[in-house]
């Protein structure tokens, strides 16, 4: 199993109606099931680097292409790659979907301006979800105005 985490973030009891109630957490996650095979060959791991870098770092290309060969050998000996032939995918929001329409937008009020991208996300995330009172109302005016 790969757990994937999306956004997540901690939520005071402060957000809710009642006082009677305790902090949780909200998050966002993908759980992939399959069978593994695990791989350390230079030449596998020169491969995969291959496709990775263009795809998350294509700047990073002409810095790799001038690295010495000794370096490049040292950094792929710390690097265990693998691929997954995946049979099942899991994924689970915690939102606090089960709050009032009020509370919600308390939360995503209380998390959308947080510099940590984890946290904002998970405001985002309950926007994107249709979560709170009116997605497009509160936070499209709040994006206009940064």
């Amino acid at each position: 199993m790969i757990i994937f985490h999306g956004p997540h973030a901690y939520i005071s009891p402060t957000n809710y109606e009642t006082r009677e109630v305790v902090p949780t957490w909200n998050y966002g996650a993908v759980h992939v099931y399959g069978n593994a095979r695990v791989f350390a060959a230079p030449g596998e791991l020169l491969s995969v680097l291959h496709e990775l870098i263009p795809m998350f770092e294509p700047h990073y290309a002409d810095q790799w292409a001038t690295l010495t060969q000794a370096y490049r050998e040292r950094m792929l000996s710390h690097i265990v790659g693998f691929e997954m032939a995946v049979t099942r995918i899991e994924a689970k929001f915690k939102l606090s979907q089960n709050r009032t329409r009020n509370e919600q937008q308390h939360i995503i009020d209380s998390l959308i301006n947080e510099p940590d991208s984890a946290i904002s996300g998970t405001a985002r995330l309950m926007c994107q979800e249709g979560l709170g009172k009116k997605k497009s109302e509160s936070h499209e005016s709040k994006k206009d105005s940064e």
